[in-house]
């Protein structure tokens, strides 16, 4: 694989900041230098750190890790729908771009708040909203999901029986995070290759380090799928070129 790679989702876990256990689990230690070991061999030089449910609102771990990792790094953060503007704008200068909604493992604001909320964002910052939500859940939101400005869906959708309407929701514009592949339950490359032909723009490369509880943890050789399914100027886009337009880069 050569080229540069934007990690589109990956996760930062440093016990110095809170950590709130999420159905009993704590997560492993995975600081800053860790997630470089392993990702600069790769090619990563830009990315999107995301908070996890386990992390629940705290911001300083959020704002540590992007100060170490260099403005190539935005962050991806949980927040309570009564959080200031100004708190919006403190997190905006210090990269966070995107409002993250775990809906598959708590830790973030309710469900009731998506749309309201991620239009707030967006109307004064520009912010996108992402979701952790299993795709077979998807189709009661379809038709809020489309009338959300920037929306993203994490780990491909997670599961086969949803993957229709994430590829309806995908030719409407909607972006994919192609990552968690140790998490889903159908072949991926066909997955890659559905997705790319409804919109080459949708996919968006993701490590998923450190694949927390994932059931496969990421290999090296998922970037190489990529390539392999989809060629060499597809590869560039879900590597690359998607990820920095939809994060502003």
């Amino acid at each position: 694989m050569t080229g540069q790679v934007f990690d589109a989702h990956c996760h930062i876990i440093d016990p110095r900041f809170p950590l709130v256990a999420n159905d009993g689990y704590l997560p492993p230690t995975y600081t800053v230098d860790d997630y470089l070991a392993q990702a600069a061999p790769l090619g990563v030089s830009s990315g999107a750190v995301v908070s996890g449910s386990f992390q629940v609102f705290d911001q300083g771990y959020l704002l540590d890790a992007l100060a170490r990792l260099g403005p190539g790094f935005v962050g991806v953060t949980q927040l309570p729908a009564s959080v200031t503007d100004d708190e919006l704008q403190h997190l905006d200068r210090h990269g966070v771009r995107a409002l993250r909604f775990n809906l598959k493992r708590g830790g973030s604001e309710q469900l009731d708040k998506l749309e309201p909320f991620a239009k707030r964002v967006h109307e004064l910052l520009g912010w996108h909203a992402e979701l952790y939500v299993d795709s077979r859940d998807l189709h009661p939101l379809e038709a809020r999901l489309l009338r959300l400005p920037e929306v993203s869906i994490d780990h491909l959708g997670l599961s086969r029986e949803g993957l229709p309407t994430v590829l309806r929701l995908a030719e409407r514009g909607v972006r994919v995070k192609a990552c968690g592949f140790g998490r889903v339950d159908f072949p991926v490359g066909p997955a890659l290759q559905a997705l790319y032909a409804a919109n080459p723009h949708a996919l968006m490369f993701g490590t998923d380090l450190p694949s927390t509880r994932a059931p496969r943890p990421f290999r090296a050789d998922d970037l190489t799928m990529i390539e392999d399914e989809l060629g060499e100027d597809g590869a560039q886009m879900v590597l690359w070129g998607n990820a920095r337009d939809f994060y502003r880069l």
